[in-house]
C-alpha cells in the first residue's frame, strides 16, 4: 500500500463516518452493485484496492466533499477542504478573498 492509498483510505473513511453512511450504503449510492458494495468500500478504505479518479469523484459527490479532501496528506488542510465543501458559494468567495489577503501580508 502506497502512502497515497493510505491517505485516500483514511480520508474516505473519515468522510463516510462524518456523513453517517455504512460502507454498503456509500457503495450503493456511488453506483456499486449491492452485493459487492460493502467489501469494495472496505478495501478502498484499507488501501487494498486503488480508486480511479472518476470513481473518487462519485464518492465525493455522495459524501458532499471536494474530491481534493481524499488526497490531502496534511490533516489541517484536509479539515479546511472538508469545511470549504460545506460552505455556500458566497461564503467560499469570502474565505478565498480573506485567505488571499492574509497570504499577501
Amino acid at each position: 500500500m502506497s502512502a497515497a492509498q493510505s491517505v485516500f483510505g483514511t480520508r474516505l473513511k473519515e468522510a463516510r463516518l462524518k456523513t453517517g453512511l455504512s460502507q454498503k450504503q456509500l457503495g450503493i449510492e456511488a453506483g456499486l452493485d449491492p452485493f459487492v458494495a460493502s467489501t469494495r468500500v472496505n478495501r478502498y478504505e484499507l488501501g487494498i484496492h486503488k480508486v480511479d479518479y472518476t470513481f473518487a469523484v462519485r464518492l465525493a459527490e455522495v459524501l458532499h466533499v471536494p474530491v481534493a479532501f481524499f488526497y490531502a496528506n496534511d490533516d489541517e488542510l484536509a479539515r479546511l477542504i472538508f469545511a470549504f465543501g460545506r460552505l455556500s458559494n458566497t461564503q467560499r468567495s469570502k474565505l478565498v478573498s480573506q485567505a488571499e489577503a492574509w497570504a499577501a501580508e
